[in-house]
């Protein structure tokens, strides 16, 4: 029983996370089938406006919280959140353009892996990282098919990596703030910013009603449900925890560009994805609550 009580509060964000993972890359299969009509920077700007009216409706943040008063220069945590996640978004969608979806967030997977790797504290932490370092080595195109991915495109990636980690520590801090009110702030200060870049380059295409069902689905997916969910588990989770969970993304993401988009990869690159999905259970099982760390010996600090 008391076990149990234990494992609970972890396994219920870990269970959040693993939906909101599969749900964002099941959106970005069917919005990548929008670039030809719209382009990456229109379906970017679509989705974060269609997502943040969906998040303003469901959450109504602008109540004011009885239990959860913001700290001063709180404002700037959630600003910072809302840029790193606009940022994320549109270099993603510029790196789908290339690369194959798989691939892609492998790349993009890096962000949030330097987040695990400076943030972790015990022996057993940098043994699942090593494993994802090792999957990563074998799903990247690193040895007889570089050619086949653009270069753009995974700079492009990397980039998306480096807001993604931003979006990781930013998030704790707006998630500390406003619980889950952040998700919808932050998605209307990533609207601003991204809504001028998708009218320029989309222009009355944009605004296409043949385009808006499928556009509301990808909102959904990619948008109003993952993240709700991943500021739920940020603010439940270590950042060095919810690093490494988040490997299965590059697994979910090629697994996506298969069934939806007909991407293959080698067998190489699908062993990567095995020692990734490995890593990640084994992270799991070795997860400690946050703020439940026994006491040592000598003054350490429970997270990062």
């Amino acid at each position: 029983m008391s076990l149990k009580m234990k494992k609970s509060p972890v396994l219920v964000p870990v269970l959040l996370l693993l939906i909101a993972m599969l749900s964002i890359q099941s959106g970005a299969s069917l919005a990548k089938t929008l670039f030809p009509i719209i382009g990456a920077q229109g379906m970017t700007a679509l989705r974060l406006c269609l997502g943040t009216i969906i998040l303003m409706v469901f959450l109504r943040p602008w109540r004011k919280s009885a239990t959860r008063t913001p700290a001063p220069g709180a404002r700037g945590w959630l600003v910072a959140y809302g840029l790193s996640l606009g940022g994320m978004n549109l270099l993603f969608y510029m790196a789908l353009q290339t690369v194959p979806l798989g691939i892609a967030v492998a790349l993009e997977f890096i962000g949030p892996l330097s987040v695990a790797m400076f943030s972790s504290r015990r022996v057993v932490d940098f043994l699942w990282i090593a494993l994802v370092i090792a999957g990563l080595a074998l799903l990247l195109p690193l040895r007889d098919s570089v050619d086949g991915v653009d270069p753009v495109g995974a700079g492009y990636a990397l980039g998306a990596g480096v807001f993604w980690a931003l979006y990781i520590i930013f998030g704790q801090r707006a998630g500390e703030n406003y619980g889950t009110r952040s998700v919808a702030f932050g998605a209307m200060v990533a609207t601003v910013i991204a809504l001028p870049i998708g009218v320029m380059h989309a222009g009355s295409d944009l605004f296409s009603l043949s385009i808006l069902p499928a556009a509301i689905g990808v909102a959904i997916l990619s948008t109003a449900l993952p993240y709700s969910l991943e500021m739920v588990a940020l603010t439940r989770l270590p950042a060095q925890t919810f690093g490494t969970l988040t490997s299965l993304e590059p697994a979910m993401g090629a697994l996506s560009g298969l069934i939806f988009l007909n991407e293959t990869l080698s067998l190489l690159q699908w062993s990567g994805l095995l020692a990734i999905i490995v890593a990640s259970m084994g992270a799991s099982l070795t997860i400690r609550p946050k703020g439940k760390v026994k006491p040592v010996k000598k003054e350490e600090p429970l997270e990062s």
